[in-house]
């Protein structure tokens, strides 16, 4: 298949590439190189895709990139909690505006193939939660009070006691916490009304917590694991939030990758979400400390700096099942091989 790669000079939609190359699958990216991620043409993206430079909210540079191609791996976006409420217009801009063009130009070209979304874990907001007295119950934003006096643990709406999280599925509920949370789940929106109107099949890909090689340094626009990574780099301890006791999924970017590859030719993918996870949840304080130990003995420990953000959630991780079942995606990378390989790779420098 000749396959159109938005956002494939990024982290996660260059290791794409690399995997449909290695599939036999003929690659064209479409990347504006935005300088809050690139700094210059990143030199690792494959030679053998061909690479047009241009913004997905662009008609014009979305229709010449899609001349001739049978399936989209949409991996454009802004993310990360980036600076504050200023960033809004420019999340909704690449993210949601950027959708409805490369939506537009596909609908234009009575496009019939498959289109993957990349979507990510935030849609949900806080996770999945169970309560001794009342089941699974849903709690809502943690109050500033709490979080001031070092409460962090989401308590039940019925009966206040403390919640115990559990891994959240893809039928769980949608609830995003922050502005690039919104954009997210309102490209999965824009893709499901798209599938709706056209014979195209559209599958969303929700993105646990992404780590390894070619993430960007120095940048709020980015995951946590390229924060601390950053920190460690410069011969700074990573400050760990809260407690440091959030319970995340981190998944190695070469496992996302093949998960892509799934999705974009497994011949009986279904449409729909699908977490992409390891299915081990792990502590944020836990990952922090792994990648320092990679570091070398002489790397500093992580801090536990008790400071939090709104618009974080406090537990979030994934059941891996659907993709297991209806993909044949698992998680191959082992975690602290893949931390140790991740500490040995350079970050990149955005602008």
């Amino acid at each position: 298949m000749r396959i159109l790669v938005t956002g494939g000079a990024g982290f996660i939609g260059s290791h794409v590439v690399d995997q449909l190359i290695d599939d036999g699958h003929e690659v064209r990216v479409l990347d504006l190189l935005l300088g809050s991620a690139h700094r210059a043409m990143p030199d690792y993206l494959n030679p053998a895709a061909e690479f047009v430079r241009g913004d997905v909210g662009d008609p014009a540079a979305v229709a010449g990139a899609l001349a001739g191609v049978d399936a989209v791996s949409h991996q454009a976006a802004m993310v990360g909690l980036g600076l504050d409420l200023s960033d809004a217009p420019d999340y909704v801009r690449h993210n949601d505006l950027g959708t409805a063009v490369l939506l537009r130009e596909l609908s234009a070209r009575r496009f019939a193939g498959r289109l993957v979304l990349a979507s990510s874990m935030v849609v949900y907001g806080e996770g999945r939660y169970t309560c001794a007295a009342h089941g699974d119950v849903t709690p809502g934003p943690r109050r500033i009070e709490d979080l001031d006096a070092g409460r962090f643990e989401p308590g039940c709406p019925s009966c206040g006691e403390v919640l115990a999280p559990a891994a959240i599925d893809e039928r769980g509920r949608l609830d995003p916490r922050n502005v690039y949370a919104a954009t997210k789940l309102h490209q999965e929106h824009l893709c499901a009304a798209f599938a709706r109107e056209t014979p195209a099949t559209v599958v969303a890909l929700r993105y646990h917590n992404v780590y390894g090689p070619r993430m960007p340094r120095d940048t709020p626009y980015a995951g946590v694991a390229s924060i601390f990574a950053s920190s460690l780099a410069a011969g700074r301890a990573p400050q760990v939030f809260e407690d440091g006791g959030q319970l995340r999924d981190f998944v190695h970017v070469h496992d996302v990758a093949r998960a892509n590859l799934l999705a974009l030719s497994a011949p009986d993918a279904a449409a729909g979400a699908y977490n992409v996870a390891s299915g081990t949840p792990r502590s944020v304080l836990e990952m922090a400390t792994a990648l320092a130990a990679a570091h070398g003995d002489d790397a500093p420990r992580p801090v536990v700096s008790g400071q939090y953000r709104l618009g974080d959630v406090r537990h979030v991780f994934a059941s891996a099942d659907r993709a297991r079942h209806e993909l044949g995606f698992q998680a191959g990378e082992e975690f602290a091989a893949g931390m140790a390989q991740f500490a040995r790779s350079p970050l990149r420098a955005a602008a």
